[in-house]
């Protein structure tokens, strides 16, 4: 499975590697998506001319500065351009006005400069003053880094952050399992919510999922991340978390 690497200060280094965690110290990464998204990165950049000296984002649209993609594997291997897999985090350059809600407008909530973390296959990638960009809802935003570590992320909107728990080391039996034969848990611990969907008003429903809960979700939701110390962690949407267990 592929992966994310976020390093440095947030995002602005992100890289996608093969394998575990890359040189910067304090890393963390984020596993491929496992969920269908309802739109396609455009894989040849558009790239805007020297004439155009402004990009700005309409409606709720964000645009956002990518990270270098990594150019060598965690064991120091250097990788053809063709090899190097795609960012899928980065700092906010500019935002839209917003868009309106029943009849109230709503300003895009996230700021320009924040460090972010985006759904894998969304937006289309533009390239501007020779930095390559993406130009994506701020519905496809997963949400805020606000430190090296996955732990410290704020999720946007529906979306849920849970630590996963442990899988079993052994079978029943007494087996130990490998890391490819251990079955992954599709239970966890909520570590943050986001502030909810807006209804039809514009205003923001609560999500009744609190922190701190243990939580059955849905097996293929949601993208996993590792945090600096190897924990999983998944960031997923409150409609994939099926029960609350007690």
């Amino acid at each position: 499975m592929s992966s994310v690497q976020l390093s440095g200060a947030g995002v602005a280094a992100v890289a996608f590697t093969n394998k575990g965690l890359a040189s910067p110290p304090s890393a963390l990464r984020v596993c491929s998506s496992r969920r269908s998204v309802r739109s396609l990165v455009v894989r040849a950049a558009t790239v805007v001319t020297p004439k155009y000296t402004s990009l700005k984002p309409l409606g709720d649209r964000v645009l956002v500065k990518l990270g270098a993609a990594e150019e060598k594997t965690a064991g120091g291997i250097l990788l053809p351009s063709t090899a190097q897999s795609k960012p899928q985090g980065g700092e906010v350059a500019a935002v839209g006005a917003g868009r309106t809600v029943g009849d109230k407008k709503i300003e895009v909530g996230i700021q320009i400069g924040a460090k972010v973390v985006y759904s894998k296959y969304a937006g289309t990638e533009v390239e501007f003053n020779d930095l390559k960009h993406l130009i994506l809802k701020e519905d496809d935003i997963i949400g805020i880094l606000e430190s090296d570590d996955v732990k410290d992320m704020k999720p946007l909107n529906d979306r849920v952050l849970i630590k996963v728990a442990e899988a079993e080391d052994r079978t029943p039996g007494g087996l130990i399992l490998t890391e490819t034969t251990k079955e992954k848990p599709s239970i966890g611990t909520v570590v943050a919510v986001g502030p909810g969907p807006l209804d039809d008003e514009g205003k923001r429903q609560p999500l009744s999922v609190p922190s701190g809960s243990t939580v059955l979700y849905s097996k293929y939701a949601g993208i996993e991340f590792k945090g600096a110390d190897g924990t999983g962690y998944i960031v997923l949407r409150a409609s994939d978390v099926m029960a609350v267990l007690s």
